[in-house]
Order: C-alpha cells, then structure tokens, then sequence
C-alpha cells in the first residue's frame, strides 16, 4: 500500500517513529497528484519545489527530537482563496492572475507551526461564487462535477492526493464537494477560526475549515486552525477545546433532530434514503431520534442571497468598476445583481436573520444535533449542471445544492458532512449534523459514530482507471 492511501493517523505515527520521513510522505502526495491531476484539474498551482523544501526541515525538526504533533510533515492543499506568501493566490479568477501575497493568511500559519506542507492551491469557482467549480472534475466521476466553491480541495481529498485541503463555506461551499466527493467537510461556528487573509465572498456568511478523509482528520485540522484573532472582527473569544478527545464516546443519550420539513422537500429518493439510514445507524448506537420542524424555512434561502449579494458586490467593487471584463459573465452579473440591490432589503435581510437565528436557538432546545441530508441530489454532469426533478422542473445546481447548506450559514451554526452512502451509479451520498454554537466536539461525536458504523468514509476514489 501507497503513503498517500494510509491514515492520516498512521502515517503520522511513522513519521514520529522514524519509520518514513516527511520527504517521503510528500513525495507519495506529489507522484499521486501527477497520476490523477491531467484527469481532474483539482489544482491552479503545484508548489512541489517548496513542498519538497518544508519537507526536508520537518524532516530535520523530528530528528532533533522536535515533533510538533499528527499533523507535523503531513501535506496540505489550501483553496486558491487562501492568501500563501510567495505563492500565486488566483481565487480561480482572471482579476488576480498575477496576485503574490507576502504574508500568509491566519490559518494557513497556523497549519504551518502545527508542522503541515503545502504541497499545491487548489481551484475554487471563481471568488467562491458558485456551487460547481467548472474548472475540476470529480473524483469517483470526473464527468461530474466536484461540487464546490472548494471543489478542487474535494476532489484532492477524494482522490487520495491530500489527507486534508483548506476550504470555505459561505452558502455550503465546504459541505457540498464534501458530499459529493465522498469526504468529510467541516463547517465551525461563526466566530471560531479567523478568516484574516483569506479572500471574502460574503463576510458575515464566510467560514473557513477543512475537508478531510475522515472525522478525526477534520477535528486535528479545525483544532490547529481556531481560535480568536482580534484583525478579524468577526471571530469570538472563545477556548479551542481539544476536538479529538472523545470522538469515541459514542451516542447513547443523545437527541437527533429529524426534520419533518424543509429537508425533505425536493429531495432525490437516494439521498433521502441515506439521511434516514443514518438516522436508523445513529437510534442503534442509542441515540434518541426527535422530530422536529425547522422554522421559518420559506425565509432562510431569500435571507441567505440578501445578504451574500451585495456583501460580495461590496467587496469586489474597485474590480467590478476597472476590470469588469475579467471577471466570468456568471460571476459578473451575479456582482452587478448585488450593486443594485436596495439598501432596505439588505438591512431588512439582516433584521430576518436575527428572527432565524432565533428561532433555530429554540428548536435546539429539545435537540442536541440536528441531522438531515448534505444535498438534495448527487453530482451533476460538468457539461449540464442542472438538477432535473420527476415533475419536469429544471434547476440550477447551485440553487439546488445550496438550499440545504445555506441554513448552518445563516444562523452560524457548526455543520459537519459526512458520507452516508453511493447511489446505485456510484456516486458519494452525505449527511450533514448541525449543533449548537461552538459545538463542534458534539457534532464530530456523532459523525464519528456513523464513520465507525457505516464504512463509508475515506474511502479513495480510483480515478486513474477511469482515465480511458
């Protein structure tokens, strides 16, 4: 067997022990990303010259008996949103093609003192705004579409290249390659990992963290990477709690919302079949199932749009008013749609999502964990990315696969997604568990009970034999 197809866990123990150097482990990562890279397109920028560089002084650190932890010598890929000093920080967009950042962003130095690599940037739809990442194919079909915003980060994990990749979540842009790329995303609280440095989509909505293979792999990176940075007004002052003590307590106790509405309108039969299996998995650990209604669920996706579009159209204003032309035409006039929209309905949708956040306070109330499916249907076509229902409807996949995953952004609250099953073609299936504030150990508790009960997660998608 491979480096690149062992456990983070495992590898990390070899490097400790000596058994393999860092160098070694990069290089596994490096040839892997050669073998599937012409088919998938995960990357904008290979830094194998660096990787191989920052290997070697891991390499030298744990020989002089300084080992800084699991994730010293693993490597790393980090969304092109992600500012990398030296490195080229694109955000998959023409207006930064030449855009070198001096200083790394807070997570990504963050990752680098915990010990990790950088081994490449991997492609985002352009300025996260979007659902699909056009540019990327996905790993168990790469026809199909990874998903995204962070759908290169996805498709890395997912085809084996990485253990883990950065990414972020404004609308779902961490869950939904997580979900259709057969990998872990995590989502945390609003307020738990700083996003200084890191190019915005909507800052009151934009989350960072990582997607991983599995669960353990997602709280060791989201562990490194939180904490409160006053450059980013957004973040709380919290304790990080150490997120891998007590993966494995188990459930017996614990109340699992089921939704009786919202997650269960428009929803592919597979998909709704792997959420209530979960959910089955989960009562037999010893869970408690709860039914629940998510409340005022016609408002959260026309609060979530209110909000991001002219947060983004703020954000990229001096680009929209000198360089329009180098934007894509999709994410141009999603821009211009979010300068002309009122004033009053952006501080109206601000009011509304105080009312939403409230609301979701009380539902979690008789709940700990709410669980419910990542996505309404799995991997559409690269060549169509549209979702069509029984009835004829046609809808757009990033419409399609945001209406799930928009509500944990709205109200802030900490979501996981975790594979849950394949469609009879194949395809990766997730679900996803929403907690409360800051309570990320609760929900990584619980998709660490469905990974150990499920045999689902992490798995490596063979890619390379689909290549004909």
């Amino acid at each position: 067997m491979e480096l690149y197809e062992l456990p983070l866990l495992d590898v990390a123990e070899k490097i400790r022990s000596r058994e393999v150097s860092p160098v070694e482990v990069t290089q596994s990562a490096l040839d892997r990303l050669d073998e599937v890279e012409p088919l998938l397109g995960a990357f904008v920028t290979v830094t194998g010259d660096l990787a191989l560089e920052q290997a070697k002084a891991a390499e030298k650190e744990i020989g002089d008996g300084v080992y800084r932890g699991p994730l010293h010598g693993i490597p790393l890929g980090v969304k092109d949103l992600y500012d990398t000093a030296g490195v080229a920080t694109t955000s998959s967009s023409g207006q930064r093609t030449d855009f070198v950042p001096s200083v790394d962003c807070a997570s990504v130095a963050k990752l680098y003192d915990a010990g990790m690599i950088l081994i490449g940037k991997t492609h985002t739809h352009e300025f996260a705004y979007g659902a699909t990442t056009p540019t990327t194919g996905n790993p168990w079909a790469p026809d199909r579409t990874p998903g995204g915003s962070s759908g290169g980060s996805g498709a890395a994990v997912g085809a084996g290249v990485v253990h883990v990749a950065l990414g972020s979540d404004t609308g779902g842009s961490i869950r939904i390659p997580a979900a259709l790329c057969g990998t872990v995303g995590l989502k945390p609280t609003f307020g738990r990992a700083s996003r200084v440095g890191v190019a915005s989509l909507s800052w009151s909505l934009d989350h960072v963290g990582p997607l991983s293979r599995n669960v353990v792999d997602a709280a060791l990176t989201m562990a490194a990477m939180s904490g409160y940075d006053r450059r980013d007004p957004g973040t709380v002052n919290v304790p990080v709690p150490d997120m891998v003590s007590g993966l494995d307590a188990g459930v017996q106790g614990t109340r699992i919302g089921v939704p009786t509405n919202y997650y269960t309108e428009r929803l592919d039969p597979e998909a709704a079949a792997a959420a209530v299996s979960a959910a089955a998995t989960l009562e037999g650990l010893g869970a408690t199932l709860v039914e629940v209604d998510v409340p005022m669920p016609e408002h959260i996706i026309p609060t979530e749009w209110a909000i991001m579009m002219p947060e983004a159209a703020a954000y990229h204003q001096d680009y929209l008013r000198n360089s329009p032309e180098k934007f894509t035409d999709e994410v141009r006039t999603l821009l211009e749609i979010g300068a002309a929209q009122l004033a009053t309905d952006y501080v109206n949708a601000l009011r509304l999502r105080t009312l939403i956040q409230a609301a979701w306070r009380d539902m979690f109330m008789s709940i700990d964990v709410l669980l419910a499916p990542t996505l309404v249907a799995p991997a559409t076509l690269r060549s169509d990315p549209f979702v069509t229902w029984p009835d004829g409807e046609v809808e757009a996949a990033t419409a399609a696969y945001v209406r799930y995953s928009a509500p944990a952004n709205v109200t802030g609250l900490p979501s996981l997604s975790v594979p849950a099953g394949f469609t009879e073609s194949g395809l990766p299936l997730g679900v996803q568990i929403i907690g409360k504030p800051f309570a990320e150990n609760e929900i990584l508790r619980v998709g660490r009970s469905l990974e150990a009960n499920t045999d689902v997660v992490g798995k490596i998608a063979a890619v390379t034999s689909k290549a004909a």
